[in-house]
């Protein structure tokens, strides 16, 4: 009943923007900044993706990007590092109804995942081969717009809802998991383990709970067990912003799985990927504690 019609209304703009170039032109827009940091010009409508879309949503891009000769493998891992660093729309714009601070959160996966390519692309993946690409805005072919307003709104309105009923399994699953942990006291102890540590980051050690399960289960688990904490009032709006710089991005096992299906060569570049998101997740979090 919360992520039906936020998914819903979500997927519908997203669907009118796409289908009127709007998405495409800011990514044309941002693709001559973020070749400064390794990032190649497809890279920047991946980036788009994943902020607006959902985790899932960059893997067609990437798709282009692993086929491309013109893109190096150095470049392809820059891109990859960033878009494993920044959050995921469909946990972000949900969560945002329960107090997640969206502004905050868009800014620092901006800055995370520029910092995770720049360390990718000059440090982690140093040793990968270069090639020449020269500014690649053409490459982000425009949508055809062959449908009527109110049709973009449907179909995207549509598309929302399957998203959101794909999910229901997920967080279905995540909940069993959950309460499985809690019968077997796994979830105390690691409470009793790291509350210490939250408490003095200020964070409620209920947060556990969901960072436990991010790391288990992907982004969507994660959301589903922090709506019934949120809702209850184990944990508070400021809890889940403190936490957010760690928890909403998609170096899961899941998000991973799902990238990693783009190609070859993304799967060869994926430990200099995942070394940069790390980097950038960590400078994410941190700032969240700063800011919150």
């Amino acid at each position: 009943f919360f992520l039906m019609p936020i998914m819903g209304v979500m997927m519908a703009s997203k669907r009118v923007l796409d289908r009127k170039g709007v998405l495409r032109r800011v990514a044309i827009v941002a693709a001559p900044l973020l070749l400064l940091f390794g990032i190649p010009g497809l890279g920047a409508f991946a980036i788009v993706q994943i902020l607006f879309v959902s985790f899932a949503a960059p893997t067609s891009t990437f798709r282009i990007m692993d086929q491309d000769a013109a893109i190096s493998d150095r470049k392809i891992a820059a891109g990859f590092a960033a878009v494993l660093c920044m959050s995921q729309a469909n946990a972000t714009f949900p969560l945002s109804a329960f107090g997640l601070n969206l502004p905050v959160v868009m800014l620092t996966s901006l800055g995370g995942g520029l910092m995770a390519a720049w360390a990718t692309y000059r440090v982690f993946a140093r040793r990968l081969p270069e090639s020449i690409e020269p500014p690649a805005a053409d490459e982000i072919r425009p949508t055809e717009d062959r449908q009527s307003l109110v049709q973009m709104i449907l179909s995207g309105g549509e598309e929302g809802f399957q998203l959101a009923l794909k999910a229901v399994p997920v967080l279905v699953l995540a909940v069993l998991l959950v309460n499985v942990l809690k019968a077997l006291g796994a979830i105390g102890l690691l409470e009793a383990a790291f509350g210490p540590v939250l408490t003095a980051l200020g964070v409620s050690p209920a947060s556990v709970l969901p960072i436990v399960t991010k790391y288990i289960a992907g982004g969507t688990a994660m959301m589903g067990t922090t709506l019934p904490l949120l809702q209850d009032q184990t944990m508070t709006a400021l809890d889940l912003n403190r936490i957010a710089g760690f928890t909403i991005n998609t170096l899961d096992p899941v998000g991973f799985a799902v990238l990693l299906t783009a190609g070859r060569r993304f799967s060869a570049c994926a430990v200099p990927a995942a070394k940069g998101a790390l980097l950038g997740i960590l400078a994410r979090g941190i700032t969240h504690l700063l800011v919150f």
